[in-house]
């Protein structure tokens, strides 16, 4: 089972992947930033240029036991989600 958490941050798509076989992936306009397998909680890091230049710090962390959630931080801000399943 898959499932994908998609966020925007200014000109940014942020998607974050979570997989039974292949771990977790975070992906900022389609290039991917970071992976890890992770059983109980994962953190996810990467970056975003904002419209002024500035590269910012993205935060993806995943957890629980019985039902994955995700939450995202682009410069200690949190950024909504929309989560899928494929």
């Amino acid at each position: 089972m898959k499932k994908i958490w998609i966020g925007t941050f200014e000109n940014s798509e942020i998607k974050i992947e979570n997989t039974w076989f292949n771990g977790e992936r975070l992906f900022v306009n389609n290039v991917l930033q970071d992976e890890t397998y992770g059983f109980v909680g994962t953190k996810l890091l990467g970056h975003v240029i904002d419209m002024q230049g500035n590269k910012l710090l993205i935060k993806a962390n995943l957890g629980g036991y019985f039902y994955i959630s995700c939450r995202l931080f682009v410069d200690d801000r949190k950024i909504e989600l929309l989560e899928s399943k494929s």
